[in-house]
């Protein structure tokens, strides 16, 4: 049965009556489920919200196993400011089919008058793709903002969907010191799912954050993460490629170490001899603090046995802003992987060192880094967002 969905009108009749609708309409919905105009709760079958449509996220919505939620492009969906308990959730065997287009991409923003970063939770995908595990132990791991709800498997091939073409506002609830939401939390997300045209902004944590898997994803906007722009950690092994992440000058919110890269091999250090450590491939990657007064920890951070392969890095200082060190390979657990290779360039005004690099201790990775005036992602595939560079 195709489902749709129906006017404003019509899902209020419903909801106060307490029925449902037959075979021979479109859609069944029934008191207390999801309803296109109040999402919330746990969507079992299939969803598609339209166009044209107010959509309301009033608490965390769950998409269970089997289920599909799709958006059509050019659809807003406004989040209650609600902090951690509003967020989506797409589980292990559920899908998101959220495929926008450049002239009509879809937005996920919060409804408050006065916006913020952190008002609600943002978008997290689950999937069936492996991860860091001890050997012949089980690829599962429970879900950082609900551990009741597990992710990973050995399909790399998994498909939870497409993200093309979304935006991504004010994002990044917090939990506590230990916990929280990122603006697209990808965790054990596998290749079969499409990631790309994504525009993140304004986010309380980190604004994209790969825990394992084997997804790709393409042309990455992050803007004003109050963390870490791109994450990887737990045995991620795709490839990125067209990342453009900036703090803005004047956007001086930060957590206490804030990167442009922040990488590690298995979660959080703390299993370090686990098979299928992160490594992963970037292409084309820049990043720029503009903010004046405020250091970001590292430009580039890689450690605790992981191996990125980085290429066309660009790194930025606006006047006043500072990195800690522009590259960083050590770290107090473990340092990278001695097979990680970084080639970038800085722009050297403002006090950017390009001698500020920490290799491995060993010395066995390799770190190109040197002077030029242009480099990194292609801004120009941003057009899409509205953002003005």
């Amino acid at each position: 049965m195709k489902k749709t969905i129906l006017s404003i009108v019509t899902i209020a009749s419903l909801i106060f009556t307490g029925c449902s609708l037959s075979d021979d309409d479109n859609v069944t919905i029934v008191e207390g489920e999801v309803t296109a105009q109040n999402l919330a709760g746990n969507l079992t079958s299939d969803l598609t919200l339209k166009s044209g449509v107010t959509h309301n996220l009033t608490g965390a919505l769950l998409v269970k196993d089997g289920a599909t939620l799709t958006i059509e492009a050019g659809t807003t969906i406004n989040a209650l400011a609600g902090g951690t308990d509003v967020y989506i959730l797409i589980e292990k065997g559920a899908k998101i089919i959220a495929d926008g287009t450049a002239s009509s991409p879809i937005k996920f923003t919060s409804s408050a008058v006065v916006q913020k970063a952190g008002d609600w939770g943002g978008i997290i995908l689950n999937g069936k793709a492996p991860l860091s595990r001890q050997t012949g132990s089980e690829s599962n791991a429970a879900t950082e903002v609900k551990n009741s709800i597990l992710f990973g498997g050995s399909d790399a091939t998994d498909n939870s969907g497409i993200l093309n073409y979304v935006i991504l506002e004010y994002t990044g609830a917090r939990i506590d010191d230990e916990s929280e939401h990122n603006g697209l939390t990808l965790n054990g997300v596998g290749s079969g799912t499409t990631i790309t045209n994504i525009a993140i902004l304004n986010g309380d944590d980190d604004g994209i954050e790969f825990f394992g898997g084997t997804v790709n994803a393409t042309n990455i906007l992050v803007v004003n993460a109050k963390d870490d722009m791109f994450d990887f950690t737990q045995g991620y092994v795709g490839t990125c490629t067209n990342l453009y992440g900036v703090r803005e000058n004047g956007y001086t919110a930060v957590t206490s170490d804030p990167r442009g890269i922040e990488a590690d091999g298995n979660l959080d250090g703390n299993s370090p001899s686990d098979i299928n450590q992160a490594n992963f491939t970037i292409n084309g990657v820049t990043i720029i603090n503009n903010a004046d007064g405020v250091e970001m920890s590292d430009g580039i951070k890689i450690r605790r046995g992981a191996i990125a392969t980085i290429t066309n890095a660009y790194l930025v200082l606006g006047s006043g802003a500072k990195f800690g060190d522009v590259i960083d390979l050590q770290d107090s657990k473990s340092d990278a992987n001695d097979a990680t290779k970084i080639t970038a360039v800085a722009s050297t005004a403002n006090g950017l060192d390009i001698t500020d690099i920490k290799n491995t201790v060993s010395g066995g990775a390799t770190i190109n880094l040197t002077a030029a005036l242009t480099g990194g992602a292609d801004k120009s595939v941003f057009a899409w967002t509205g953002y003005s560079f």
